[in-house]
């Protein structure tokens, strides 16, 4: 069994598409089904393993998300955190969670996403010679094994 259906899965990629669209910001999307510490933690190591602080701009986004364990983590690389306010994703873990409390994954992704892109573009508007650094797929983790 899969979390996302096929339509959801193209959906959310095709949500990170727009939504970088108006930022030089990468966002991508790490699942986990379970996370047996602190999801921020787990978060900053995927980080790292996955090349998002390999960024020309180092505006990287990682999503994190264990959906058993009902945690999540967004977390922002060092180009972001030296000029956004120290609260500034908690309107999105806010609107994420009010998804995630309805039983709507890919709904809190969506609306994830789409925040962060609109909450990037502010201090990291698109170039016009952008390009895209980071794949928009969500890449299941070592912790997403379907049958655990």
């Amino acid at each position: 069994m899969t979390l996302f259906n096929e339509q959801e899965q193209e959906l959310i990629a095709n949500t990170i598409e727009e939504a970088e669209k108006v930022t030089s910001g990468e966002i991508r999307i790490a699942i986990d089904k379970h996370c047996p510490g602190d999801a921020l933690e787990t978060a900053q190591k995927y980080f790292t393993q996955l090349g998002m602080d390999k960024t020309s701009l180092h505006n990287g986004v990682l999503i994190y998300l264990a959906y058993e364990d009902h945690k999540f983590a967004i977390i922002g690389d060092s180009g972001i955190n030296k000029v956004v306010p120290p609260d500034f994703w908690e309107t999105t873990q806010v609107a994420m969670k009010a998804h995630f409390a309805g039983g709507n994954i890919a709904e809190g992704l969506i609306a994830g996403v789409s925040l962060v892109g609109e909450k990037l573009a502010i201090f990291f508007p698109s170039n016009h010679d952008d390009i895209n650094e980071i794949p928009n797929d969500i890449i299941y983790m070592n912790n997403h094994k379907p049958n655990n």
